[in-house]
């Protein structure tokens, strides 16, 4: 794997960037519900920064959706930030050595999954041990990928670790998003964020 810059900051005065993986089947609001809540919040602070990160060339996600990513997985700068979205696409990324070793990548500062995303990052072998959420089509199958992983199948989202959150189906990406501004940018960012776009949001539940 091609060695990428560590990514470590001083949080109070630079930008994070904000990695959103890109690939074939991926579910259209796991990728672009991300998308929206940092990008908006980078408008409001300058705090963050979105880049697309390509599987393939040229991702198509659930029908016909485009995204024209910013970067390939060999050229990515090392993010602050690493989304991986869901979609019957994550199968194959879960038998996938270039995206597990990028995900595993350790400079990151927060991993964050969307839907099934979550079977990529247990594939990659970080959820062992912590509690985690995705889908609920596919509590079986995580639990079945990671089996030391206590699946949660009652809350929006799950903070896993320290440097883990899991999130449950499509929607519950952008509640996850916020959470995650609020918590690095601020509860008055979130409510911003919030209100620019009009939705309801969902505490931790």
């Amino acid at each position: 794997m091609v060695h990428r810059q560590s990514a470590v900051r001083h949080h109070l005065l630079m930008t994070r960037t904000v990695a959103i993986l890109a690939f074939d089947d991926m579910e259209v609001l796991d990728y672009a519900g991300p998308y929206e809540v940092f990008n908006l919040a980078g408008e409001i602070t300058g705090d963050f920064q979105v880049v697309s990160v390509g599987v393939t060339e040229r991702p198509r996600g659930r029908g016909g959706f485009a995204v024209l990513p910013a970067y390939s997985l060999d050229q990515a700068p090392g993010p602050d930030l690493l989304i991986v979205p869901g979609g019957a696409g994550t199968r194959p990324l879960t038998r996938d050595d270039r995206v597990l070793d990028f995900v595993r990548d350790s400079s990151v500062e927060l991993l964050l999954s969307v839907c099934t995303g979550a079977l990529v990052i247990g594939a990659a072998g970080l959820l062992d041990g912590l509690e985690a959420t995705t889908h609920h089509d596919a509590f079986e199958e995580l639990a079945a990928i990671s089996p030391s992983t206590t699946i949660v199948r009652d809350r929006r989202f799950v903070h896993s670790s320290d440097r883990i959150r899991t999130s449950g189906g499509i929607s519950a990406g952008i509640d996850l998003s916020l959470a995650v501004v609020a918590e690095l940018a601020g509860e008055d960012v979130r409510q911003r964020v919030e209100a620019e776009m009009e939705w309801g949001w969902h505490p931790d539940r």
